[in-house]
């Protein structure tokens, strides 16, 4: 749900527009002399000329500025003098939505490289207007391969050695593109396939330039127009990108997922080769399979996509509720499919660059939401919400994460009637953009990362057409295990510890119970009231039959 969308944005602008022109010429002469020292400085880059380089990252800045400079103005003076709750202004409102998503898919297209992943990070938040999560989740398969001869020089100053006295065939073309490595198939000396993982040359000098640059539009934004607040979004989306370009990390990332999981068979982590890993170069097993979201290959390996959902769905509401360690980037292209064995597929999760462990009391707390999400406990999420430092907005939760109101009278995973969707959008009509940047500014790093996760899973079990109560219990029963799940005291838990297993079983059958109970206390009231409807319906229409006839009689 575009919770956004329903926001007002402010109607009059209350900062002159040539302030902010004013700001971003003086950035971009900052970004010129930043860019010339960044590349001066470098001894990493690869490129014959450094010059060019630099003179490439004015231009890759000044369309930064010309594209947010543009994209402000036009909200602030489209917007003005039209009353925030009017037709007109939602019309134009989505009109604005409209030009500036496609205005930010022409940057990213434009400058590639970390504007294509700041793209792709903003298509998979749930909280933005759909005209920009629709326009940026294109980049997704938009990225462009590198020469090989720059991926070969990397490839050769990192592992020391020529390609022909570690591999005995390494395709030049990849067969994965993305905005910061490219991937390609190559065979060992003993005759082992793997995939090799090779970061594009100069990334970490572009880094350097392209954050300092969204920072300080992110801050100049902000600061001429207060209720433009979104630093904490540029702020995430540095430290995620930071920590997807070490590849050792991304390893160690790896392994340790495959240990969290080394008790589910069906899901299957690459192994890494260590003596052919670096930084920037990174060698794992090579496993076959389709993206996750491929449809038509489920149905032609004889697959239920529902079944895939589900057992989707469950080991990620293991990572986030049990393990407290996520994967944070799990779309299709990173979840590849492998039919056969024992149960008669498996799941094979890629690229672990950006990975998250949760604090502790972070995701305890995380646990006790989603129990009180099941069973609507309106005053349990007020006072996590409260402990989440959001206060009042916590009332947003039940609708953001299961698509009802705390006060819903729809079963779980059947989503809100017309009257509670009418009254969610009158209280939607109250809130400004302000509103909704205090909100996501609020939230700790952690409940970021869980909600974007959680969105990349959503729209995945949304295209394999599974019911969106398969994901809700999925995250109801993970939630109950996590909160009997002791990870210092407990290291094998999942796997070893039957008696606690069982306690949590009784106490996830128990919670199960209270939400059938609850549903069918619903159901029965609903039943109750049809009941009532049709007899009322009758009686009146034996009323109006009698004194019909009577009319009839007399006459």
């Amino acid at each position: 749900m575009e919770i956004i969308r329903k926001f007002k944005f402010p109607a009059r602008s209350k900062s002159p527009f040539f302030v902010f022109t004013i700001t971003g010429l003086a950035i971009t002469a900052v970004t010129s002399s930043s860019a010339v020292s960044v590349f001066r400085d470098s001894t990493s880059v690869n490129h014959p000329n450094r010059i060019s380089t630099a003179v490439e990252g004015v231009v890759r800045s000044s369309r930064a500025i010309y594209a947010i400079t543009l994209t402000v103005a036009d909200y602030k003076y489209s917007l003005r003098r039209l009353t925030a709750d009017s037709d007109e202004y939602l019309q134009r409102l989505t009109e604005v939505h409209s030009r500036s998503a496609k205005r930010i898919l022409k940057l990213c297209e434009s400058n590639k490289g970390f504007y294509v992943k700041a793209g792709q990070f903003v298509a998979t938040l749930k909280l933005v207007p759909k005209e920009y999560s629709l326009a940026l989740s294109s980049l997704q398969d938009q990225a462009v391969p590198c020469n090989f001869q720059d991926i070969k020089h990397v490839l050769t100053s990192n592992l020391g050695r020529n390609l022909s006295e570690i591999f005995l065939s390494f395709d030049e073309e990849p067969i994965a593109a993305a905005s910061i490595a490219q991937v390609h198939h190559a065979v060992l000396k003993d005759h082992q396939e793997v995939a090799v993982k090779v970061q594009y040359p100069g990334l970490k000098q572009n880094m350097k330039l392209d954050t300092m640059i969204m920072s300080f539009l992110s801050k100049s934004v902000a600061k001429i127009f207060p209720e433009y607040r979104f630093d904490w979004l540029v702020h995430e989306f540095v430290k995620s990108i930071s920590q997807e370009l070490d590849f050792i990390q991304e390893a160690k990332n790896s392994e340790k997922i495959a240990t969290n999981f080394k008790h589910n068979k069906i899901i299957t982590v690459p192994t890494v080769f260590w003596e052919f890993t670096t930084a920037q170069v990174l060698t794992m097993q090579f496993c076959k399979g389709f993206k996750v979201d491929d449809v038509e290959a489920l149905k032609r390996t004889n697959l239920s996509p529902e079944k895939v959902a589900k057992e989707l769905v469950e080991v990620f509401a293991e990572m986030i509720f049990v393990h407290g360690f996520i994967h944070g980037d799990p779309h299709p292209g990173n979840i590849l499919v492998s039919p056969g064995g024992k149960n008669g597929f498996s799941l094979v999760l890629l690229d672990h660059g950006n990975c998250k462990a949760l604090d502790e009391g972070f995701r305890r707390d995380f646990c006790r939401l989603w129990e009180a999400l099941i069973l609507l406990d309106s005053t349990k999420i007020q006072e996590l919400g409260t402990r989440f430092g959001v206060g009042q907005y916590a009332k947003f939760f039940p609708v953001i994460f299961t698509g009802r109101t705390s006060e819903s009278k729809s079963g779980l995973g059947k989503g809100m009637s017309i009257q509670e969707r009418q009254k969610l959008k009158q209280e939607l009509k109250l809130l400004r953009l302000e509103d909704i940047t205090t909100f996501m500014g609020s939230l700790p790093p952690d409940f970021l990362t869980v909600l974007r996760t959680d969105g990349l899973i959503r729209s995945i079990t949304l295209k394999l057409s599974a019911p969106q109560r398969v994901r809700l219990l999925a995250y109801a029963k993970y939630a109950v295990y996590g909160l009997g799940y002791n990870p210092t005291s407990e290291p094998d838990f999942v796997e070893k510890s039957m008696i606690s297993k069982s306690v949590m079983l009784v106490s996830y059958i128990r919670l199960r119970l209270i939400l059938e109970l609850m549903e069918l206390f619903q159901g029965m009231k609903k039943l109750k009231h049809t009941i009532y409807t049709f007899y009322g319906r009758l009686v009146d229409g034996i009323t109006r039959s009698v004194k019909v006839s009577s009319v009839t009689s007399i006459v």
